[in-house]
């Protein structure tokens, strides 16, 4: 099958990729790349790819929610990426998380249907997890940058505006600590699809401190976007992708 959205050739995507879902995060990202090219901006999925530290890496755009990203990540499998990592937002729904801060996902829990339905094709609930080496390799070069990070559960939602106090409050019960919109969907298709996975996400706003309400800019999280960008590019040039 050949993608129809992502308009780049064999060869144009690197085995190891950086996804986001803000088209300006993955032009920031780009820039800290050497020699990177566009190689794809139908649809505004930008994508580029250069090498860091001597490692080609491609950085692609994957839009907002599951049915987008599913397009994207499969995509991107198809033209031969076979380590994908989420640089992404979430929203903080325990008092501990900050903005600024950083969840490296241990697992992502979803509501059953949508998109991750469709994949399961019947009432079943696929363990939605990323790979250990690659989860791994990310909390070890984050613990290396001194950055502030917690490993804990996630959940993935597909409605950006029902994040009511009920929904805090149920979910951070079950011990999740944050909410966004991708991963869950990453690291089933990972799973299905035989990829590596993993995510790094900043905090961009908190669901329960009332200062923090409100969803930061591109602009205004640069520099922890920096700082993240610079511990998923480490991290993901030591995959071994024969493991």
């Amino acid at each position: 099958m050949n993608p129809v959205h992502i308009l780049a050739k064999p060869g144009d995507i690197a085995e190891r990729a950086i996804v986001a879902g803000d088209p300006a995060r993955v032009k920031y990202i780009s820039e800290m790349l050497e020699n990177p090219r566009l190689v794809n901006d139908n649809r505004g999925f930008l994508t580029y790819t250069g090498s860091y530290e001597g490692v080609e890496v491609t950085i692609a755009t994957h839009g907002v929610g599951a049915p987008s990203s599913a397009i994207v990540f499969e995509e991107l499998i198809m033209l031969g990426a076979k380590v994908i990592v989420r640089l992404g937002t979430t929203g903080g729904i325990i008092e501990d998380l900050h903005i600024g801060d950083v969840v490296i996902p241990s697992g992502a829990a979803y509501m059953l249907g949508g998109t991750i339905g469709a994949y399961a094709g019947e009432l079943v609930f696929i363990p939605a997890v990323p790979d250990f080496t690659t989860l791994s390799l990310l909390v070890e070069e984050a613990r290396r940058s001194g950055l502030k990070f917690i490993v804990a559960p996630i959940v993935s939602s597909d409605a950006f505006y029902e994040e009511s106090s009920e929904f805090v409050k149920k979910w951070s019960e079950r011990g999740i600590v944050s909410v966004e919109m991708e991963c869950a969907t990453l690291f089933i298709l990972g799973l299905m699809r035989k990829v590596k996975t993993g995510a790094l996400l900043i905090v961009s706003n908190s669901l329960i401190h009332e200062t923090e309400k409100r969803l930061r800019t591109a602009e205004e999280l640069e520099e922890s976007v920096h700082r993240a960008a610079e511990v998923v590019l480490k991290a993901i040039t030591k995959i071994q992708l024969d493991e």
